[in-house]
């Protein structure tokens, strides 16, 4: 049986992308075959798709960190067929054929039954970019001092800001939102931002050691300069939580945050966190957290996603794009 992925192939160290048919294996013991009904696009996906090799050894390769779909062959005593279910992260999509391909064989450890009160698409609305901004939101209620100042989320209009900005502003928290795009203010506005930054203006002046303290706990989803110039700024006891480093991979920062007001530079990462706790934030989505996003979402098939992962690339994404399979 052959069935439809976005493949991505290299040759003469270029790559370029194609519908292909591929054959179908048998899932190995402790693994399982779902029929993936929809997928989602994070940046890291776009970066395998583009030839990453730190993100996606070697190729030729399926992308996708995210699938929800039915067991279509449970090799598990988990998981019967029929199941609905949804796997994110880990292995998926980095090294392991993911969620661009209309069937995804993976570790049954790595997968969750989708909760009834959440559909695939809603799922995939969410995906990792959801699960990272949850787990950047617990983060901050669990650690940081009660404030009435302002908490402040980076790469606001990404996947991951802008669901943080949503949970943040459901949470009944003022949000001020960081961007680069002067065109998404109405965009950050009607997802809950009450205060829009931009980027540029925010990084006219230089970093200083120690500043006025102007936000409560922010999500930094860019780090780089702007996660350096976001420390200082934070009140006692904050806390910033660093998930990403499309703005670089080096912090120019001093202890005097850490040690003069207390605050918490905590790093997420969700892809890799465990089944149990990612279960759990999937029944938050799907009940006190549920999300109506489908205003800021994108539905999009295997054969026009290579323009939006051009777009993502080139920072010019907004909100989520879905990819569905079939009709």
């Amino acid at each position: 049986m052959q069935y439809s992925a976005y493949y991505v192939e290299e040759k003469d160290g270029a790559f370029s992308a194609s519908i292909s048919e591929l054959e179908l294996e048998k899932p190995e013991d402790g693994f399982v075959q779902i029929k993936v009904s929809h997928s989602s696009l994070n940046y890291k996906d776009a970066l395998s798709a583009s030839g990453n090799k730190g993100v996606t050894r070697n190729y030729p390769f399926v992308p996708g960190i995210d699938a929800a779909g039915i067991i279509s062959d449970g090799n598990s005593s988990h998981f019967a067929e029929g199941d609905e279910v949804i796997v994110t992260g880990y292995d998926m999509g980095m090294n392991t054929p993911g969620g661009f391909g209309e069937y995804v064989n993976v570790p049954a450890v790595w997968v969750v039954k989708k909760p009834t009160n959440l559909n695939s698409l809603e799922a995939m609305s969410i995906g990792t970019a959801g699960l990272t901004a949850a787990a950047s939101v617990l983060k901050i209620y669990e650690s940081s001092k009660a404030s009435d100042l302002p908490v402040l989320v980076s790469g606001a209009t990404g996947g991951v800001g802008s669901i943080g900005v949503i949970l943040m502003s459901k949470l009944g928290k003022e949000v001020s939102a960081l961007t680069g795009k002067p065109s998404s203010v109405d965009f950050l506005k009607s997802i809950g931002a009450d205060n829009i930054i931009m980027r540029d203006e925010y990084l006219e002046t230089p970093s200083k050691a120690m500043e006025r303290p102007l936000f409560s706990s922010a999500i930094d989803t860019v780090g780089g300069n702007v996660l350096s110039k976001i420390l200082p700024q934070i009140s006692p006891h904050g806390v910033v939580a660093c998930c990403g480093n499309v703005a670089g991979i080096e912090v120019n920062t001093t202890v005097f945050p850490f040690i003069l007001r207390g605050i918490t530079l905590s790093g997420i990462d969700s892809a890799e966190s465990s089944i149990e706790f990612k279960s759990s934030i999937w029944n938050k989505f799907a009940d006190e957290w549920k999300l109506d996003l489908s205003s800021m979402i994108k539905v999009v098939t295997k054969e026009n996603l290579q323009q939006e992962i051009d777009l993502i690339l080139e920072g010019g994404q907004q909100g989520r794009v879905v990819l569905k399979h079939g009709e």
